[in-house]
């Protein structure tokens, strides 16, 4: 994430959410800066070696065994897994660049901007430096690293717009129903403006267990602008996801992005359940296994997942009114290829730990004069869907 609120800053990022979490009451400013002193301490963690990037973020490489994960008791005794036990079957080449129809354009692979600078040795994991004024953008110093309920797509309950309103969240997905234990796809990156400094846009997928009323427990990642830190459990903020990749920042920028009727850069994400030790696995591209989210952590997904999800997300923090907050590239999906956002090759895992294409896709976008989303399917791009839109605009209130 770029120093300054209003740039446009890409990072990878993981959530774990596990509802039914607790809120902190409001505190005096002197008390609050005890507590953004006293966080930064747990959250950044002693490094073995520290690397400016570019965008004049700090990425230190902490030992593996010193991550955030372990702060949390039962890690106590957890022994890191090193690398899973089974991939999924069926892997698709991430390297086929055909287009569902013919536009002028390239799809290329994208890194993290501090590559630039250096890397991390073996050993360790990359971690993003959190700031003060990284927390101090939060409603509360306890808030900082927890995800909202409502900033989650349930399209089931998308009927009710008082629901919709109150949060100030929304959805251009695609989603599948059932019996899952992973999903994947390939996602073109973009460089979407956001009006107000607590909105954001992202683009990512869901992976979901448990009902939305009170125990739902959701997987997710993807990329996303600035300022969703202020709203989120994400990356390596709090105890959940260990990392095992020594290369890939939860939460560092990534670069390039893509370019409205130019080349397309895209990254590959990958989450699946290891049959035999029952965690959670996340893939970056065709062969980055960055690490997982412990199965002993969930209840309803220490099972299988009910529902998935991909696609795109915006908060609007404007009052009765649509912000100018972009979703994708900011242009509708009919635009096509080049100039409007996509994921492409879109698959889940299936019981007998297989990649397949989904079936009975619904999709869901609550206005689609502001933000829409159309399907389709081809050869080398199997099930994709364009997506995004502008936000306010004169069809748009």
């Amino acid at each position: 994430m770029a120093a300054a609120h209003f740039s446009s800053a890409w990072v990878l990022l993981v959530f774990m959410v596990l509802f039914q979490m607790c809120f902190g009451g409001r505190v005096s400013m002197s008390q609050q800066n005890l507590e953004v002193h006293k966080d930064l301490k747990q959250l950044n963690k002693p490094p073995l070696k520290s690397i400016k990037s570019p965008d004049a973020d700090i990425i230190d490489c902490v030992h593996i065994s010193h991550q955030p994960a372990f702060d949390h008791p039962l890690f106590k005794n957890h022994t890191i897994q090193v690398r899973p036990n089974y991939h999924p079957e069926g892997l698709i080449d991430g390297k086929k660049l055909s287009m569902p129809q013919s536009n002028e354009g390239k799809s290329k692979s994208i890194t993290q901007l501090w590559h630039l600078n250096g890397k991390c040795p073996e050993g360790t994991i990359p971690i993003r430096r959190t700031k003060a004024e990284d927390l101090l953008r939060t409603s509360s110093v306890q808030s900082y690293g927890k995800k909202k309920h409502r900033s989650i797509p349930e399209p089931s309950r998308f009927a009710d717009p008082d629901l919709i309103n109150q949060s100030g969240h929304e959805h251009a997905i695609t989603y599948v129903e059932g019996e899952f234990y992973g999903a994947k796809a390939t996602i073109n990156v973009w460089d979407p403006k956001v009006q107000q400094p607590k909105e954001f846009s992202l683009s990512q997928l869901w992976v979901l267990g448990g009902t939305f009323d009170s125990d739902l427990n959701s997987i997710e990642a993807g990329w996303q602008s600035d300022a969703y830190r202020a709203t989120g459990c994400y990356n390596l903020l709090c105890s959940g996801f260990v990392q095992t990749n020594n290369e890939i920042a939860m939460g560092g920028t990534i670069s390039p992005v893509s370019a409205y009727g130019g080349p397309q850069h895209e990254i590959s994400l990958l989450v699946w359940k290891d049959p035999k030790e029952g965690n959670w696995w996340l893939q970056f591209g065709n062969d980055s296994v960055l690490g997982y989210w412990p199965g002993f952590l969930f209840s309803h997904l220490a099972d299988s997942a009910t529902k998935i999800e991909w696609g795109g997300e915006v908060y609007s923090a404007s009052d009765g009114q649509h912000t100018t907050t972009q979703m994708g590239s900011g242009h509708f999906p009919g635009e096509g290829f080049g100039k409007s956002s996509y994921f492409r090759n879109i698959e889940i895992v299936d019981g007998s730990n297989s990649l397949r294409a989904p079936k009975d896709i619904g999709t869901f976008t609550k206005q689609p004069s502001c933000y829409d989303v159309q399907v389709g399917k081809t050869g080398d791009w199997g099930d994709y869907f364009y997506y995004g839109g502008p936000g306010r605009n004169p069809n748009c209130p």
